[in-house]
């Protein structure tokens, strides 16, 4: 009986989804049908876009039944009034998450002629205007760097959309719209800017130059910047003006961001603010800020900015105050977002400046906080939270103390275990900060399995989990027990280690390197890898010096060179080898002074007096015509290669 019942409301609900559809096609029929009267097609447009403001459904129905090419077509008429009815629809379905945005960039003409259509009505200016700035595909964060404001996003096949929208005309043509009689088409026009120039510095570098009744553009954002002018405004032309000032079009020292841009953002971050306001203008804060320490300094002492944001945290307040289910469901809803940008406002806070950094950890339960976030369901907020660690973990000081009486090594390596990229790339980038030698989290860490970790990171496809991985073992085996540095060794594979030496990106290669030479330090550390590892290191070492490397590639190699030669057993792996010894001759005739002073550390640990077989090594290395390059070097203008030189000199004549 009860089976019979469903199958019934199921029968109901496709008869439903048919009529539904078979009414859309019909509605689709007369739109398009150039026999039916222009109050008729407008009356079917206006009808559509009332569908397409109700579910997502909706708007998907409507997608698959072709809407957009429909409207786009009826666009071609002379009627205005029909114009704004099929502008005014597909405004509803570009805005509806649900919406490609690459339908409107489909057909190249498309674009040209909305921007014709701008000068018809302030209608057509306001939905244009508003279409544009939802179809310019932004993305939020890119795995490398911390970005606090969305992302540009290439199309699949060409430009992105910026430079489609750009190449169109749309600087020209929008911007004499900012001092429209109209607020909604004032309120578009800048929301479109404010898209265009985020992350482009060819829409930024345009921007500043324009002018718009005897104005440029610049001065026409602050004066919307003003306290007067409705919220969503000062919003609006401040992430202008913070797109301009990050692409290099208005410097960070400008009165305009000093005096206007950041005290209007620090503005939005308080509790009189809505909290999407409040989200909105930490974000762009952290933006405008990331990168330059003065305006971080400034930031943090403007109108209490640091303990303010502790507030963003407090949400949702306890539900024993608040008896209003909508206020709570409210807070719910943002509390995420509230905390994520708090996290994100903190860490460019703390970029930089010690005495900043110091002011956040002290703010109320900040690293209980900060710990917490490690942990949250909202992958933006773990991420979120892991900047602000990373941001925090620069200090010296914090790593001694606040780091450890938190023990953040222990949900750090939690996050680690298993997460996506974006937030693998910065915890690894925490993790390399938290295995300096003066940090008391690296033992702990090391003895949690972080080794096996970290070499399966110098595997990865991803870039910046290769250099992470490799520097967080370099800081791991700086000044490390001989135990730690056969795991790392073991762990990583000579394979690996190889793969690693040919890596096509330098930053890989300097790290493998530095991991080579904080290796091979200490005697008996040295001795001992290079009787299990010698010939495979011998082999890097001269495939690099052939190689077609930078100079400073070059100068690591050739110290790692020095160390061996700093060995009491593994000299002799230098000693044999006539190649490397000819490559050390050569580079002591280099015509860079750093790569002759990294060749002259070689001989001078190959040739000193007080060691077993020294004068052997000296005669050997006389043959080879060594001696007499050092007599040229001790006459050279630069000072410490004539000191060097000098003292190697020495131990001949001793």
């Amino acid at each position: 009986m009860q089976h019979t019942h469903l199958n019934n409301i199921q029968k109901k609900g496709k008869s439903k989804l048919l009529i539904f559809l078979a009414k859309l096609l019909w509605l689709l029929y007369l739109l398009q049908q150039e026999t039916s009267s222009t109050e008729l097609r407008t009356e079917c447009a206006v009808v559509l876009g009332s569908l397409a403001m109700g579910t997502e459904n909706n708007v998907k129905s409507l997608l698959d039944c072709h809407i957009i090419p429909a409207l786009l077509q009826g666009l071609l008429s002379p009627d205005l009034k029909f114009i704004e009815a099929c502008l005014r629809c597909l405004r509803t379905i570009f805005i509806s998450p649900v919406t490609p945005e690459d339908l409107l960039y489909a057909d190249a003409t498309v674009i040209s002629h909305l921007m014709a259509l701008l000068s018809r009505s302030r209608y057509t200016q306001e939905y244009i205007c508003q279409i544009f700035s939802h179809c310019c595909k932004l993305q939020h964060w890119h795995s490398c760097g911390f970005k606090s404001l969305p992302q540009p996003l290439l199309c699949a096949n060409g430009p992105d959309h910026q430079t489609i929208l750009f190449n169109h005309g749309a600087v020209q043509n929008i911007a004499h719209l900012l001092v429209s009689t109209s607020y909604k088409v004032r309120m578009q026009a800048l929301k479109c800017f404010s898209v265009l120039a985020f992350e482009n510095p060819q829409v930024s570098m345009t921007l500043v130059n324009v002018l718009v009744d005897g104005e440029l553009l610049p001065q026409i954002f602050v004066k919307m910047l003003q306290r007067d002018k409705p919220i969503e405004m000062q919003l609006t032309s401040a992430k202008c003006l913070t797109s301009m000032c990050r692409a290099g079009a208005i410097r960070t020292d400008d009165s305009c961001i000093v005096l206007k841009t950041l005290p209007c953002l620090v503005r939005m971050c308080s509790k009189e603010r809505l909290l999407e306001e409040r989200v909105e203008g930490a974000e762009t804060l952290a933006y405008l800020i990331e990168t330059d320490v003065e305006l971080q300094r400034i930031a943090s002492i403007t109108d209490h900015l640091i303990v303010m944001l502790a507030d963003y945290f407090k949400y949702p307040s306890s539900v024993s105050a608040i008896t209003d289910i909508k206020r709570l469901d409210h807070d719910l809803k943002h509390a995420h977002e509230l905390r994520q940008a708090a996290f994100k406002l903190y860490a460019s806070l703390g970029a930089n400046d010690e005495d900043i950094r110091k002011k956040i950890i002290e703010t109320e339960n900040m690293m209980d906080r900060i710990v917490n976030g490690l942990s949250e369901s909202s992958i933006k907020v773990r991420l979120a939270a892991v900047r602000c660690l990373h941001s925090l973990s620069r200090s010296v000081q914090q790593l001694r103390t606040s780091f450890q009486d938190h023990a953040v090594w222990k949900p750090l390596m939690k996050v680690l275990q298993n997460a996506p990229n974006e937030i693998l790339v910065v915890a690894s980038s925490t993790l390399c900060n938290l295995l300096l030698e003066f940090s008391p989290s690296k033992e702990p860490i090391l003895e949690s399995g972080a080794i096996e970790l970290l070499c399966s990171l110098t595997q990865s496809e991803n870039l910046a989990l290769r250099v992470n991985g490799i520097w967080a073992l370099m800081n791991m085996a700086f000044q490390a027990e001989q135990k730690i540095k056969s795991d790392i060794l073991r762990g990583l594979s000579t394979e690996q280690l190889f793969q690693l030496l040919s890596d096509s990106d330098v930053n890989v290669l300097m790290k493998t390197l530095g991991l080579l030479r904080n290796l091979l330090s200490t005697r008996p550390h040295i001795d001992h890898i290079m009787s299990t590892h010698g010939k495979q290191i011998m082999q890097a070492v001269t495939l690099i010096l052939e190689g077609e490397h930078n100079i400073e590639v070059k100068e690591q190699t050739l110290c790692i060179l020095a160390n061996i030669a700093d060995g009491t057993t593994a000299k002799e792996l230098i000693m044999t080898n006539d190649d490397i010894l000819q490559k050390i001759k050569y580079y002591m005739s280099h015509s860079n002074a750093k790569l002759q002073l990294a060749a002259m550390f070689c001989i001078s640990n190959l040739i000193w007096n007080e060691e077993e077989g020294s004068q052997e090594r000296q005669d050997k290395l006389r043959d080879m015509g060594i001696v007499d390059i050092l007599h040229k070097l001790s006459q050279s203008s630069d000072p410490n290669l004539c000191d060097k030189a000098k003292t190697a000199l020495q131990q001949y004549l001793a």
